[in-house]
């Protein structure tokens, strides 16, 4: 049963985002889910809605500035209304600096950075709308806790997540006073398909579930308007921080 609010959720067409996007769907809220291929976003959708859910799917790459402005501007027109957006589309490509493309370089810089910064400035009109109504709308970017204590071998995924944990913080202290909060989430590794390079020395059950970071946004959901979470950290046992 709808509660009357919408969610814009990118990189939602598996793992972490797929999973807050659920999360979302069962708190009542309508969905924009968004991911760059097409096909695999349309499966993620159908089965969202075969969960009763209500989802807009909006295939946008994050990397085209055009392709976010469409994305905000078709969640607009679907749902009138933005409460909650989540930043999760990222990619990561690891090795050592020294043998690093720039092509690797410039994509990881534009859809971890550059992309939640654009798609941020295109919402916040929309969350400033919801939040001058309920005092609750909420920004939701997904760093890592590569963003917290840089990791070797991905060392421009580590800088790209210490500046969206820096752009979360910036854009708090922008909004405080609109009714819009803003958090980012910092996990460790997760059972993904983007963790399957480290599975050989960690085992999936050993990993964080995209069920825990999923928990988390249902959590921020039900904090009070006085209560701001400006980052979570998510570590396994045993980990290094």
């Amino acid at each position: 049963m709808g509660n009357g609010r919408a969610a814009l959720v990118t990189g939602g067409s598996s793992g972490i985002g797929l999973a807050i996007a659920r999360a979302l769907g069962q708190e009542g809220y309508a969905l924009t889910v968004s991911a760059r291929r097409a096909d695999k976003l349309e499966a993620a959708a159908s089965g969202l809605r075969e969960e009763g859910f209500e989802v807009h799917a909006v295939p946008a790459n994050m990397i085209d500035e055009s392709d976010i402005k469409a994305l905000a501007a078709s969640h607009r027109e679907r749902f009138g209304r933005l409460d909650v957006l989540v930043n999760n589309a990222g990619i990561g490509i690891g090795g050592p600096v020294e043998q690093a493309e720039t092509k690797k370089v410039d994509i990881q810089l534009n859809v971890n950075l550059r992309g939640v910064y654009l798609m941020a400035r295109e919402a916040i009109p929309m969350l400033k709308q919801a939040g001058a109504e309920h005092r609750k709308a909420l920004m939701v970017n997904t760093a890592s806790i590569a963003g917290k204590y840089g990791q070797g071998w991905l060392g421009m995924y580590s800088a790209t997540k210490f500046g969206v944990v820096g752009l979360s913080q910036a854009l708090q202290q922008e909004l405080q006073n609109d009714g819009v909060q803003v958090t980012a989430l910092c996990p460790g590794f997760v059972d993904t398909p983007m963790s399957d390079w480290t599975k050989g020395s960690i085992p999936p059950e050993k990993m964080i579930r995209v069920e825990d970071i999923a928990e988390a946004v249902r959590f921020l959901l039900r904090t009070s308007p006085a209560c701001l979470v400006p980052e979570i950290q998510f570590v396994r046992p045993g980990d290094r921080m």
